[in-house]
């Protein structure tokens, strides 16, 4: 079965990905009130971002996990533009 990740975890993993974070950082850009908004717990329990330490304060960073989603995710993307342009070309 294959899953279509949701659009915010994506955006999370990505901006992960782009450079480690500190956890108060993350905590910050990323609070919630909400019960519902799970974004947190969603990308820890997928395996998609860790916490670890970076010069000694606990720093979130993405996993390979995360970052083969991202690559998968935009290997699709592309592969959908691609098809899309030819299509429109016809």
């Amino acid at each position: 079965m294959s899953h279509r990740p949701d659009a915010l975890v994506l955006d999370f993993v990505e901006w992960i990905a782009a450079s480690p974070r500190r956890y108060s950082e993350v905590m910050e850009a990323w609070k919630t009130s909400c019960r519902r908004l799970t974004i947190w717990e969603d990308v820890i329990d997928q395996g998609l971002v860790q916490r670890c330490r970076l010069d000694g304060q606990l720093s979130i960073e993405a996993t390979d996990a995360g970052r083969d989603l991202l690559a998968k995710t935009r290997q699709g993307l592309q592969r959908t533009h691609a098809a899309m342009a030819a299509s429109a070309g016809d």
